[in-house]
Parts: structure tokens; sequence; C-alpha cells
């Protein structure tokens, strides 16, 4: 059984929800954020994680990613091929560095960070992301999902990312994403991981 450990609130929604989707049996393990518990599972005490036996991977794509190949049969990893794994790492590669980015650092500045290195960003994210929401209203296209036709890894992260935008109140001024959302953010495996403790 594979143990999702993570604090409630943060990025194991996207383990929890990658899980429900896969039909896996899990544990979900409460720690926190730089806790002994965190760091003996990773050296710089980040949360989530994802044990599997010896295995223990760290960063929520890169866990999805596994699990999307580990579970090969079930349809949530690339397209065959060099190209399809380009496809999707292209995908999860925009998702964390560009239209995740600044959901963070806004994050990082109204809640984190020692108060005497906080700064207004509030602006700045909010014309980063509605930057990034354009290019994603692109790269969607016609698509039902983000690799076509079939819901995979990547939706679960978009879907998580768009969540989180939802309810740090910045503006998805998409019709495109927005339906988009609403679709993924529907499903019962969300539901189920919300309810497991994935919920923000």
């Amino acid at each position: 059984m594979y143990k999702a450990v993570g604090s409630r609130g943060s990025r194991v929604s996207r383990v929890l929800w990658m899980l429900e989707e896969l039909g896996e049996p899990y544990e979900f393990v409460e720690v926190k954020i730089r806790s002994p518990e965190a760091f003996a599972l990773n050296p710089s005490g980040k949360v989530p994680m994802l044990v599997d036996g010896e295995t223990v991977v760290t960063d929520s794509a890169a866990i999805c990613c596994y699990l999307a190949e580990k579970h090969a049969d079930k349809g949530m990893g690339p397209e065959p091929g060099l190209a399809g794994r380009a496809e999707m790492d292209g995908w999860m590669f925009f998702l964390q560095s560009e239209l995740e980015a600044p959901l963070w650092n806004k994050l990082r500045h109204r809640f984190l960070l020692p108060q005497e290195l906080r700064a207004e960003v509030g602006p700045a994210t909010a014309h980063d992301f509605a930057n990034e929401i354009k290019g994603l209203d692109r790269r969607l296209a016609d698509r039902d999902y983000a690799l076509g036709k079939r819901f995979s890894a990547v939706d679960v992260m978009l879907g998580d990312i768009g969540a989180w935008a939802r309810g740090g109140k910045f503006a998805i001024a998409s019709e495109r994403v927005n339906t988009y959302l609403d679709r993924v953010l529907a499903r019962p495996a969300r539901e189920r991981a919300q309810a497991a403790g994935g919920g923000f």
C-alpha cells in the first residue's frame, strides 16, 4: 500500500487525487513541513512525498508522473514514444515553472517569509498569472483535456493549480480555461481525495 505523506492544504492534494483516479489503496500520513518526520523522507523537509516500499518520491509532479508510469495500464501517462513523453514533460514543466509560480510567490509573501522580507507582490503576481492563463488558453485550444481526449496526470496537476488559483482569488479571464476547470474539478476521484485529507 502506498503512503501519501504531507500536510493538509499542501500539494499532497494532487497525490491523493492521483491515487484516487488510479483506484490504488493508500494511507494518508499527515506530517508538517520541515518536521523531523518530513526531513526523514526528504532532505529539504518539504512535502508531499510518496512512499512505495523502499522507494520515496518527492515533489508532486514527479509523484504524479511516477504513478502514471507505474500504472501505465490505467492510461494516465503520456502517449507512447519519445514525442509523447516530451509533450507530457512540456506540460508539467509549464505548470510548475510558469502557471503555479505567481501563486507560490504571493503565498510566500503573504504567509511564509519572515515579516521583514515580505513585499506587496499582489499586482505583479496577478499580472504574471493573467499572462500565463492566456498561454494556457492557447495550449488547451479545442482539447477536452491537456493531452487530448483522455484525462491524465497532467490534468490532476492543472486542476489542482486551478483550484488553488480560484481559492486565492486570482482572476481566470478565459471561458475555455474555466470550463475546463469546472469539468476536471467535478470528478468524483477529486471529491474522494478532498474527503481523505486533500482539501484546502
